[in-house]
């Protein structure tokens, strides 16, 4: 098998289970915890709270950047979708107009806050390094699919935009309104994660340092919040009507 097809089917391989990455964080943040020696930075508090507040901004960095994109794209674009690629309309406006997907883009800095809050510069650089590794392949699938459907249209877009790093140079302005309903229907799943990150590694690392959950009680509140919060969105999305959009996916 041509390399080029090689790259193209394992990218849609790796485009179904992307939705998997968080999971495989979680188990791999658990060893990467227990061997990282964090004493400097706990004895610190003004440390602490430094290192704690960068890795937060980078995830809510990420978020902003998803809604962006998702709360500013044409209808069947930009989606959840995890079986096959799906795109009905070419995005080239916008965020769309700086770097070409700012989803993973987005996703990158979502996931790497939260890498970044094991306090471990090496567990940082390999989850930097893999998941370009992974999703190299899928924007090479992507890229390949939206070329076929698209043609010229979609050559003379990518050719003038980056991949990956955004660059303001041939920016040009959407036409589509952003949805804060948007976001609120598709996006509220993300932040639970996100946050129950945070809590996952803040809980362990507590453990692995005391042996003890002393704050037990602070960790149950946040989860319960998180669930709570992505149990009331869920149900507004299909039980309601308050977040539908007829001209949104």
């Amino acid at each position: 098998m041509a390399l080029v097809h090689s790259f193209e089917k394992n990218g849609n391989k790796l485009f179904k289970y992307r939705g998997q990455i968080p999971v495989i964080l979680f188990v791999l943040a658990v060893p990467v915890i227990y061997f990282t020696d964090v004493q400097c930075i706990m004895d610190d508090s003004r440390w602490y709270y430094i290192c704690t507040g960068a890795a937060i901004a980078m995830s809510i960095l990420g978020q902003v950047i998803r809604a962006i994109a998702i709360g500013t794209s044409n209808k069947n674009t930009s989606g959840r979708n995890t079986q096959e690629q799906v795109a009905e309309a070419l995005n080239t406006k916008g965020i769309y107009s700086t770097v070409r997907h700012p989803l993973y883009l987005g996703n990158y800095f979502m996931w790497i806050g939260i890498v970044c809050f094991t306090f471990n510069v090496y567990y940082i650089i390999i989850v930097s390094l893999l998941f370009w590794i992974y999703y190299e392949r899928i924007m090479f699938a992507e890229e390949r699919f939206l070329e076929r459907k698209f043609g010229e249209s979609y050559v003379n877009w990518s050719n003038s935009v980056p991949a990956f790093w955004p660059s303001r140079k041939n920016y040009i302005k959407g036409e589509i309104p952003f949805s804060m309903k948007t976001i609120l229907r598709r996006e509220y799943s993300g932040i639970t994660a996100t946050v129950l990150g945070f809590v996952f590694v803040a809980g362990i690392r507590e453990y692995f340092t005391t042996w003890t959950l002393e704050n037990w009680l602070c960790y149950v509140y946040w989860i319960a919040g998180a669930l709570l919060f992505s149990l009331i969105f869920k149900l507004l999305k299909h039980k309601t009507k308050v977040l539908y959009e007829e001209d949104r996916s």
